[in-house]
């Protein structure tokens, strides 16, 4: 009787998860690399304490699939770094990880295309949880921050306020955003100093403002035009 010997096939390992990592806080960043460096599934092979520095490598290396990314960054900051990152490796998802809890940085981040927004403060397992959320299509986001993203979001479909300008005073009232003078005002529209300053104690008047700098920021932050 013929006895047949059985070859073990050996499995091959899981490829790992390539996790980079962009922080400037060398502490910080060293307990992100051996955080990750403890799991089965991720690796980190490459961290940097600047963007500039990431997209060098990003330029003559395999992108990973995931990035955590600090914002206060010195140079380039996070913010911006998320851009140039996408136009290098638009696969990879990116991570913010930061102090940094304001609507208007997250509502940024958001925009510029991060897949989640964590803070430094979140222990390492919801790190880790975050990381897996994301290579599964999820976006990661604390109930707080979601809480000031829908915040932002909302503040972008309220209606402007009617301060019931005229089209000659929103006319001047933009020339004065773009930081034209008074007399530039008058030159380019072919009208009197006398009579510009006239629109614009109107224009101050109607938006309860007594200075050119509140009438702009306040036209600004509640988009009258």
């Amino acid at each position: 009787m013929k006895t047949s010997s059985k070859k073990h096939s050996t499995k091959p390992s899981k490829r790992k998860a390539e996790v980079w990592i962009v922080e400037d806080n060398v502490f910080f960043q060293q307990c992100l690399v051996e955080l990750i460096n403890c799991e089965t599934d991720l690796k980190c092979s490459h961290s940097f304490i600047s963007c500039e520095k990431t997209i060098e490598q990003l330029e003559k290396s395999t992108a990973p699939s995931i990035i955590l990314l600090d914002i206060g960054l010195p140079g380039m900051s996070g913010l911006e770094g998320i851009q140039k990152f996408k136009l290098l490796a638009p696969a990879t998802q990116i991570i913010i990880i930061t102090v940094r809890e304001d609507s208007d940085t997250v509502y940024q981040a958001i925009c510029a295309g991060a897949a989640g927004y964590l803070l430094k403060e979140a222990p390492g397992v919801k790190i880790i949880e975050a990381i897996r959320d994301v290579q599964k299509g999820g976006s990661p986001i604390n109930s707080q921050i979601a809480r000031k993203v829908f915040m932002a979001f909302a503040a972008l479909n309220t209606p402007s306020p009617d301060y019931a300008l005229t089209d000659r005073e929103r006319e001047i009232l933009l020339h004065m955003i773009n930081g034209l003078t008074k007399k530039e005002i008058g030159e380019k529209l072919s009208l009197s100093h006398h009579t510009i300053d006239t629109h614009v104690r109107k224009i101050y008047d109607r938006l309860h403002v007594n200075k050119r700098s509140s009438a702009v920021a306040k036209a600004l932050q509640q988009r009258i035009l």
